[in-house]
């Protein structure tokens, strides 16, 4: 097989922070183009969240044949002070493999480079959907790659996404589907005033207290049989009042809703709209995306049955976690998250493990191999 750790460090000692763009593409590139991979590279939008380097890859089997397609990105968060190594200077201590991106995804995308060269062109259509903003915005990343395989004609039947799901153990753990995400902003609007004249102002931190107090206390559900609970939490409060003698004129706070099935973003923007302007406050919401699910069946078994193949472990079925680029993703095809443990994702001394990696690629080879040989 491929050297995957050589493809890993490759990647990882190509500066990518968010948006990432240029040489880490450049690389991916010069990777997928001796396997006989048709590579399409584009930028989309304009600032703030744009322009986002984006890249399309596949290699077309017989035709008619089926299309698997593995999913990622290449931009990662910023690295931070105290490393103990550069963070875009691959290392080896032992059987890790240090960097950033090392988990998060830049060894699960040296994986399904290793395990594309290890599935025959006639076995049928395989390609990567593979975007510069992950970790960002994400507005002009995965959804314009969707526009543009649309335009292509190059839909796959089913997609693997390479975020890192596995929590103890390599093959612990899969993502059938993730829970929505929407972001709400609330304001209240007062009149400034003295404290000693409360009568003549209107203290606007009064109502949005008890509108947060009365967001606070909403039990959204109780779960479903894939999803927990749906939770609602406030990430910030804002009045910026410098004098401690003046009554505020506006007061501001920011909440967050993670949701699962039983609910969409817009349901909940208009419910938590209703109680800001019964307070006498507005809200805007962002809807991040929608929850889903791929209910188990065929395509689960078939990433648990290569899991335990190489790991011996059968993979739990789960939607926990935060959302991911699965989101967009299924409303093309049937998609499934899995890669590698997710302990060291986003933090100082990032690494995997070497024996991970190489099995992920194997498992990466096996599934590819499985999904085109369907039907």
């Amino acid at each position: 097989m491929t050297s995957v750790l050589a493809l890993a460090e490759a990647l990882i000692a190509c500066p990518s922070v968010t948006p990432a763009a240029g040489l880490v593409f450049d690389c991916l590139e010069g990777q997928l183009r001796p396997l006989g991979f048709e590579v399409h590279r584009f930028s989309a939008g304009e600032a703030p969240d744009g322009p986002v380097e984006n890249l399309f890859a596949v290699r077309r089997g017989p035709a008619g044949s089926r299309h698997f397609a593995f999913a990622g990105h290449v931009d990662v968060v910023p690295p931070g002070e105290g490393w103990a190594s550069a963070p875009f200077a691959p290392e080896v201590r032992g059987e890790l493999l240090y960097g950033r991106g090392a988990v998060d995804m830049k060894g699960a995308i040296a994986a399904m480079v290793a395990a594309c060269a290890e599935v025959p062109q006639d076995a049928g259509t395989i390609s990567l959907i593979i975007t510069g903003d992950e970790e960002g915005p994400a507005r002009f990343g995965t959804l314009a790659l969707i526009d543009h395989m649309r335009e292509l004609g190059e839909l796959p039947d089913l997609c693997l996404v390479g975020e890192p799901t596995s929590v103890n153990r390599l093959g612990d753990m899969m993502k059938i589907g993730r829970r929505g995400s929407v972001n709400i902003w609330l304001e209240v609007e007062g009149k400034e005033g003295h404290v000693a004249y409360p009568h003549l102002a209107d203290n606007p931190i009064t109502r949005l207290v008890a509108m947060l107090a009365e967001l606070d206390a909403l039990v959204l559900d109780e779960g479903t049989e894939w999803f927990q609970p749906s939770n609602l939490e406030v990430t910030d409060i804002t009045v910026g009042n410098p004098a401690t003698n003046v009554i505020p004129s506006r007061a501001s706070a920011r909440i967050s809703i993670r949701f699962n099935a039983l609910h969409t973003g817009q349901q909940l923007a208009d419910r938590v709209g209703a109680i800001a302007q019964k307070h006498g406050g507005t809200a805007r919401p962002v809807i991040s995306g929608e929850a889903f699910l791929t209910p188990p069946g065929d395509f689960s078994a078939m990433i648990a049955r290569a899991v335990e193949a190489e790991t011996g472990l059968s993979p739990e079925a789960s939607t926990t976690g935060g959302t991911s680029d699965a989101r967009f993703l299924k409303d093309l095809c049937p998609v499934i998250e899995f890669g590698l443990c997710n302990a060291t994702m986003h933090k100082r001394d990032e690494a995997v493990a070497i024996p991970d990696l190489e099995a992920l690629a194997r498992i990466y080879a096996r599934v590819a191999q499985d999904a085109l040989a369907q039907g």
